[in-house]
């Protein structure tokens, strides 16, 4: 259905209960804006900076390594923060946070998690 919207003009909207419509790319931004805070407060969950060399200057460059591969039942992608964020936190918590750099030098094999 076309209808008008306050900041998009006329767009296409999508019904949301009975007798409620949504405009279509607000709800697309909207979902981009809670997907951003979630990035950014799961990484603040587990510290907000490299476990291995405190690296936290961007909060982009920051991984999760799950330290478990068999017990990781999702990846921290794009479509990941659309769930819950307990459901963030309990994967989360089979993580540990570490920077790019890290991170790759831990699938090279050159920093050892042992221990951790």
């Amino acid at each position: 259905m076309i209808r008008e919207c306050k900041k998009h003009g006329l767009t296409e909207f999508r019904t949301e209960g009975e007798n409620k419509f949504r405009c279509i790319k607000c709800g697309v931004e909207a979902m981009k804006r809670r997907r951003q805070r979630m990035r950014v407060e799961i990484r603040e969950y587990k510290g907000g900076k490299c476990l291995i060399c405190g690296y936290n200057k961007c909060i982009d460059a920051l991984d999760f390594h799950h330290i478990d591969p068999s017990k990781k039942e999702f990846g921290f992608g794009k479509k990941s923060y659309s769930t819950s964020m307990d459901k963030l936190k309990k994967e989360a918590d089979k993580c540990v946070l570490v920077c790019a750099n890290c991170h790759r030098e831990i699938h090279a094999g050159l920093i050892d998690l042992t221990g951790v």
